[in-house]
């Protein structure tokens, strides 16, 4: 397997211990292909699959769902969290579809808000870092984006070398470039050059530099790579909200972040955690609630979960 770079998804892992993954990404494949309304009826079968068998998911979802959303009955949340849920199954076969399938009917009833924004900062050659959090919607989003503007994206490596292959090559069928989260250096590079990043800085990634920033009112691990990109490339910070409603996609781009970096890393990932809060409420059954994003506690307490 060659080596892949940002714009490159390298060569097909060969050897037969990879047959067995490879034909799992060839019947992921298929299903990518699959007519829309089948995707999800399928999707949400396949999350009440998942909410029935994916006990400790579920216990985390649940448990974020409380300590997020307290104004919430407990009927509610637990209806939320079904919800949640069915949109998780749904998410699978839009990630797979956006990967390796056609979007044509995405394109024909998306809505996409405030565009003019990044036209601005693209005819200005500023770079944009666009900002949202983990939604099932999130790759869709990103490749119905991509019609408008040339986005990359950053990723978190996949362990296995066909499943790195297989989605890094589905996402390089529309995206600029794909930046793994070791590849600090050349997604800077991309942004000081006037390129457009999408980034999710949502969930909590040990080993990385985070500081302790309100989510839902809750002290929340934060990653403050967002400061820190934008400290160093004089790059734009620009929300990006996107969701699904009914048969359609709807993409909202906020106005840039003002004043933004500050010269506090806490308060900055704040403001971002802000933003994404705003996105979540827009949508909650839409985000992926089973990630634990409180295991880590600022006072060292036992993790809710």
């Amino acid at each position: 397997m060659t080596s892949p770079s940002p714009t490159s998804a390298g060569e097909r892992p060969r050897g037969a211990k990879h047959w067995p993954m490879l034909a799992g990404v060839a019947l992921l494949e298929g299903a990518a292909r699959l007519p829309w309304g089948l995707q999800r009826v399928l999707g949400r079968a396949l999350g009440g699959v998942a909410y029935a068998l994916a006990s400790s998911r579920r216990h985390a979802a649940r448990v974020n769902l409380r300590l997020c959303l307290p104004e919430m009955d407990e009927a509610a949340r637990t209806r939320l969290l079904r919800e949640s849920f069915r949109d998780f199954g749904i998410g699978l076969f839009e990630f797979a579809r956006a990967w390796w399938g056609e979007v044509a009917p995405m394109r024909r009833d998306v809505v996409i808000e405030g565009l003019e924004h990044l036209k601005e900062l693209q005819a200005q050659g500023r770079g944009v870092l666009m900002v949202s959090g983990h939604f099932m919607t999130l790759e869709m989003c990103g490749r119905l984006l991509c019609d408008h503007v040339p986005l990359a994206g950053m990723y978190r490596r996949y362990r296995n070398p066909v499943m790195e292959w297989a989605v890094k090559r589905g996402r390089l069928r529309y995206a600029a470039a794909m930046f793994a989260n070791d590849e600090i250096r050349p997604a800077m590079r991309h942004l000081k050059q006037g390129g457009f990043l999408w980034y999710a800085p949502d969930q909590d990634m040990r080993g990385k530099e985070t500081v302790f920033a309100p989510f839902f009112g809750v002290p929340a691990a934060t990653i403050t790579a967002t400061h820190q990109f934008a400290r160093l490339t004089g790059c734009a910070v620009v929300p990006f909200f996107h969701r699904r409603e009914g048969d359609r996609y709807v993409l909202r781009i906020a106005p840039p972040l003002e004043d933004f970096p500050s010269k506090d890393a806490v308060a900055d990932s704040a403001r971002v955690n802000a933003a994404i809060e705003a996105m979540v409420r827009e949508a909650p059954s839409q985000y992926l609630w089973i990630h634990r994003r409180f295991k880590r506690r600022p006072d060292g307490a036992a993790p809710p979960y």
